[in-house]
């Protein structure tokens, strides 16, 4: 990436009002995706067929008349999104080039089975080349998500540490990483979970080494601006926030409450979009959830 699109980039994600849409369903999210879509499992067969009905969804989005970096700042990607186009443009570059859309690539490769109330990431076995893919790409940086369900201190801090240990390969890489340990909505000691994880968050980040930034991406908190003091750390490019199951009503309530966080959301920003959906009402229900989406995030 050259120097100069890497600081407009930087520029863009640091200061830029708006949110970054999540756009990386993989394969285990893809089908409940694509039923939420109005496209029944019936409708494809094999995998070839289901990423190519997502493709068709995520372009449709992409091209759509509010998703522009007026209101949407970034966009994480899933791995085989990357090699897609659009509108006759790698992905990563029609995001960039046509929308002013920062690109970002969804790293991980699941989940682990859950042990002391987390569940960790499974290994990458790949990470140095998708990187490299990556930044020839013109990506900016990655997103990894590990997932915490109890508030266990030893848990919690095996997510962190592994998070940023894989963070600082990234760095090292010249991307921006996503650390994203989600705390479960449903967990029945979130809000302790949610304390013992920003401890150690603060403790990962003060041990940080060189300049090269991170991001976060957190579950809104039920304490609102529990992670204030993180997002005005100088080693932290910005906080985003997923929205976790919430609907998209509430995901933007809870997020207006929590100033220095914006959003990064997935299933609230398709809701109440169809495959059957003429252009127009797609679009004007795209542009309303976008806009419900940008105004939590200012």
């Amino acid at each position: 990436m050259p120097t100069d699109f890497a600081a407009q980039m930087t520029d863009r994600i640091a200061t830029g009002a708006g949110f970054i849409a999540a756009l990386d369903q993989s394969g285990g999210s893809t089908p409940k995706a694509l039923s939420l879509y109005g496209v029944d499992p019936t409708e494809y067969s094999g995998e070839a067929e289901m990423f190519a009905e997502v493709q068709a969804m995520r372009a449709r989005i992409m091209q759509a008349p509010d998703f522009t970096s007026e209101k949407v700042i970034g966009a994480i990607l899933f791995e085989r999104t990357m090699g897609e186009s659009v509108a006759g443009k790698p992905v990563p570059a029609f995001l960039w080039q046509e929308r002013g859309v920062v690109p970002f690539l969804k790293v991980d490769k699941g989940l682990a089975d859950q042990a002391q109330g987390v569940q960790l990431m499974k290994e990458i076995p790949d990470l140095d080349d998708v990187l490299d893919k990556a930044k020839a790409a013109g990506v900016f940086g990655t997103k990894m998500r590990s997932v915490v369900h109890e508030a266990d201190a030893a848990g919690i801090e095996a997510v962190v540490a592994q998070q940023f240990e894989i963070g600082n390969r990234i760095r090292a890489a010249g991307l921006v990483p996503i650390i994203e340990p989600e705390v479960n909505i449903h967990s029945e000691s979130k809000a302790e979970a949610e304390a013992l994880l920003r401890d150690a968050l603060a403790r990962h980040i003060a041990a940080l080494e060189g300049e090269a930034p991170i991001m976060l991406k957190l579950t809104i908190p039920s304490q609102a601006g529990l992670y204030a003091g993180l997002a005005s750390e100088p080693k932290v490019l910005r906080v985003v926030a997923l929205s976790g199951g919430y609907s998209t009503d509430v995901a933007c309530e809870k997020l207006a409450q929590n100033a220095g966080m914006i959003a990064s959301f997935s299933r609230a920003l398709t809701e109440g979009l169809s495959k059957q959906m003429s252009d127009a009402a797609f679009h004007k229900a795209l542009g309303e959830n976008i806009d419900k989406i940008y105004r939590a995030s200012i």
